[in-house]
């Protein structure tokens, strides 16, 4: 376990957040920690829908099983998190 600090975006909130994020977690648990600064507080709760997450300006998102560690994101970096409107 190593924490790694990254600057979270979450669609549809305003302001930038720093997200100390544990590298041994999953991409879903990282964007669930992201949510509980944003959902419900700036922005509203979408139930059923996933919360994925990407680099900041890449097209793709990380698989939700995918551990924080794998994904090459340094300290600092910031990611998107967003309801995916497909699930």
């Amino acid at each position: 376990m190593a924490l790694l600090p990254l600057v979270s975006h979450f669609h549809g909130d305003f302001v930038l957040k720093l997200l100390p994020a544990d590298t041994d977690h999953t991409m879903a648990q990282v964007a669930s920690s992201a949510a509980e600064n944003a959902v419900g507080i700036h922005i509203a709760d979408q139930p059923g829908k996933a919360i994925r997450a990407r680099k900041q300006g890449a097209d793709a998102p990380y698989p939700l099983d995918m551990k924080l560690a794998d994904t090459g994101l340094d300290a600092m970096d910031c990611v998107e998190f967003y309801f995916d409107t497909a699930a």
